[in-house]
């Protein structure tokens, strides 16, 4: 994809820049990708797609050409019969059919099967009773869907390959960050002390394709990491979507959340407190000597 293009999509959309990384040691950053077959299969899908609509495109210009020339001989025809009408002699009473073959005609059932002559005849008697401007009307909104179709093509294309382009995750020694999607971003952030599982999910067509997602739940999320459906679903769950390494990313939290948890360190998102230092025995002569003298006093001031 051209870089002056990817650019002007981006600018369009207003898709900021590579997302912070999460708190923790700048060292300890590691940043994973969607698999290489993710994009594959986002390409596909839009190949497919336009491919659909396309087809569509084709079958109802085939139809409205059809169609048009269809309505065009059918009211020629009809103004010929109209105009020798009014020229010939009044027609005999037609005579009554035979009784064999009124009820040969009673018996026959008509073909109710939708066949082309059927489908195009009833298109065409619905534009014989539309208004003379109708039909151009038609065609314009027939053009300017053509024209909107081939300029969405290069737009939706830049649109999946940048959704795959700027899927970020990153993982430090104390938290993970999140970040997907292009016209709609969406952002997540977990801290170590708060995370309870990591699990891997894979379906067959991801399992087909060799992907898989790692899903990472923090307290409170019950059971959204089973039922959630995308990759924000949930503000408890986090999840590296349609990753290559899923083992790799499941380990490597997995051995920071140990090292995290027996640190001790604590949330990165909460304000750090001050400790305070234990006193010592000077300390604690002077605070009794102090209580002491608070007492006199008071026993004092009782007496007064």
């Amino acid at each position: 994809m051209p870089n002056r293009w990817r650019e002007l999509v981006l600018q369009w959309l207003k898709v900021p820049p590579e997302p912070h990384p999460p708190a923790g040691a700048p060292a300890s950053l590691r940043v994973f990708r969607a698999g290489g077959n993710y994009l594959k299969l986002r390409l596909w899908t839009w190949g497919f797609a336009q491919a659909a609509a396309l087809a569509g495109i084709m079958f109802w210009a085939v139809v409205l050409i059809e169609v048009e020339r269809a309505a065009d001989a059918q009211r020629a025809a009809r103004a010929a019969a109209r105009e020798a009408s009014r020229d010939a002699a009044p027609a005999a009473e037609p005579t009554a059919p035979p009784p064999g073959k009124t009820k040969a005609k009673s018996r026959a059932r008509p073909n109710r099967n939708l066949t082309w002559p059927i489908f195009k005849q009833s298109v065409v008697e619905i534009v014989l009773r539309l208004p003379s401007w109708a039909f151009p009307l038609i065609w314009f909104a027939k053009v300017a869907g053509i024209a909107l179709y081939l300029v969405q093509i290069p737009f939706t294309y830049a649109v999946r390959r940048l959704d795959y382009e700027l899927r970020w995750y990153a993982v430090t020694d104390r938290s993970l960050r999140i970040r997907a999607g292009i016209v709609a971003v969406q952002e997540s952030t977990l801290s170590f002390a708060n995370i309870q599982q990591v699990v891997i999910s894979q379906g067959p067509l991801q399992r087909l394709l060799g992907l898989a997602d790692v899903r990472v739940q923090s307290a409170g999320g019950g059971g959204d990491a089973h039922e959630g459906k995308g990759h924000g679903d949930s503000l408890h769950t986090a999840v590296f979507h349609a990753v290559d390494n899923a083992p790799e990313i499941r380990d490597l939290i997995l051995d920071r959340l140990r090292l995290f948890r027996a640190s001790g360190v604590g949330d990165p998102d909460e304000p750090a407190h001050a400790q305070v230092p234990p006193a010592s025995g000077a300390a604690l002569a002077a605070a009794a000597e102090l209580l002491a003298e608070a007492r006199a006093l008071r026993r004092e001031l009782g007496q007064g």
